[in-house]
């Protein structure tokens, strides 16, 4: 299986990613849920699978009740392979007055969905060291 990068499918990545981090700061849940494909899935830490819009919105709609108020993407790297492209990058997540929060990893799973590229799969970590 070959893999290649285009520049037109890491600017559409890039596009989603601003749309997520303005959504997030705006507190727009409806609207992060929306970037996810049909059969999305959230596999965040210490949690199970988080699958499909309502389920998703809901999610990140806790994230914000936790007093989290921004939340930063940086790509690394992208790779393609037909529909389907993983994305490998860093986090941050702010609270209040951009108080450092959290900050760890990424791999985004993407789905080529009626020709707009979707979040598929997205998965994170940590990057902080376990509480005592």
């Amino acid at each position: 299986m070959s893999t290649t990068v285009t520049t037109d499918i890491r600017s559409a990545i890039a596009s989603t990613n601003k749309e997520f981090m303005a959504a997030f700061k705006r507190g727009d849940t409806a609207a992060i849920a929306r970037l996810y494909s049909t059969r999305g899935q959230l596999l965040p830490p210490h949690s199970d699978f988080v699958s499909g819009a309502d389920a998703i919105g809901a999610f990140w709609q806790g994230v914000l009740n936790l007093g989290l108020k921004e939340a930063v993407l940086e790509t690394i790297e992208v790779e393609t392979a037909g529909e389907i492209a993983t994305e490998v990058g860093r986090y941050k997540l702010l609270a209040q007055e951009g108080v450092p929060a959290d900050s760890g990893k990424y791999l985004v799973v993407w789905k080529n969905e009626g020709g707009s590229w979707k979040i598929h799969r997205d998965i994170w970590s940590t990057s902080q060291p376990a509480a005592s």
